[in-house]
């Protein structure tokens, strides 16, 4: 009876070897957040991914939605850097501007962990591997610099390095960068002024309750621009030489499918000129803003 049964079984080993070898030549998921375009096959076919919405690309952001990265408070318009980059993205994912529809997400939660209801999120979050620990990133969209902006006049306008702002008290968004930069590298002796939404945080500057704001760049031209005149860009701060260019990435849940594609569309984007060329139109020139040593 054994000798009646042995090719049966050797059959199934055979078999079973095939399945093991099958398993181990899968093409395998290598991107940081869980999607890199070559490992995903058909889920980067074009206007095919795998969204929250069949055939919807959801886009999150906060409200207000600020300028110069939004226009008018309507993410939808495609005006302000940060709209028309996520309608760039769109567009190169093989989405037209009738497929995207946009959802209200509060900064703080965009990065927080848990399971996401967008397919990315664009609100200047900053690429960080603490940030990585929850969500997942595509590639960088815009290389950030930040900037101090103080009423003229002031002690703290007269600043010209990061010494002569260790007396001040100082402001910025919670969960930001901006609010980084302060503890680690200015480390002043006051303490900080967190503030949940910039709208807050530029009250404070007007009524004189904080005597300088940290901010990205580009929204501090703005806020010196459009918002209040008697403030002025104090300066910038430099990216340490050998440290990796702080940059703003969209945000994705930490197990979205489509991580990897929408890095090849940002990708694509920054080869092609499209982001720099966005950035020309909507964001203002920084050469004029002196750095903070």
């Amino acid at each position: 009876m054994r000798l009646v049964n042995r090719p049966t079984r050797l059959a199934a080993w055979a078999t079973a070897a095939l399945l093991v070898t099958a398993v181990g030549c899968a093409p395998q998921d290598e991107s940081p957040g869980g999607g890199s375009a070559a490992g995903q096959g058909k889920s980067c076919d074009r206007g095919k991914l795998a969204t929250v919405a069949s055939g919807k690309l959801t886009v999150g952001t906060d409200k207000p939605a600020y300028a110069p990265w939004f226009a008018d408070d309507d993410p939808a318009n495609g005006k302000g850097f940060e709209s028309a980059v996520a309608y760039a993205v769109a567009k190169r994912l093989g989405y037209g501007k009738d497929a995207v529809r946009w959802r209200t997400v509060p900064f703080n939660n965009a990065f927080a962990p848990g399971e996401k209801t967008f397919d990315f999120d664009i609100n200047q979050i900053s690429v960080s591997a603490s940030r990585r620990q929850a969500v997942a990133f595509s590639s960088g969209y815009y290389d950030v610099r930040q900037a101090v902006v103080a009423l003229k006049g002031s002690k703290a306008a007269k600043a010209k390095s990061v010494a002569d702002l260790k007396d001040a008290k100082l402001g910025a968004q919670v969960g930001t960068t901006s609010l980084d930069v302060i503890n680690d590298t200015i480390r002043p002796g006051k303490s900080v002024a967190v503030f949940q939404k910039n709208d807050l945080a530029k009250s404070a500057l007007r009524n004189g309750q904080i005597d300088a704001l940290v901010v990205d760049l580009p929204t501090a031209f703005y806020i010196t621009s459009a918002e209040i005149k008697d403030a002025e860009v104090v300066g910038q701060f430099r990216s340490d030489g050998g440290a990796a260019k702080e940059q703003f990435g969209l945000v994705l849940d930490k197990e979205s499918r489509i991580t990897g594609c929408v890095s090849a569309a940002v990708d694509a984007l920054r080869k092609n000129g499209t982001l720099a060329a966005l950035e020309k139109k909507w964001l203002t020139d920084a050469v004029s803003a002196p750095v903070l040593k």
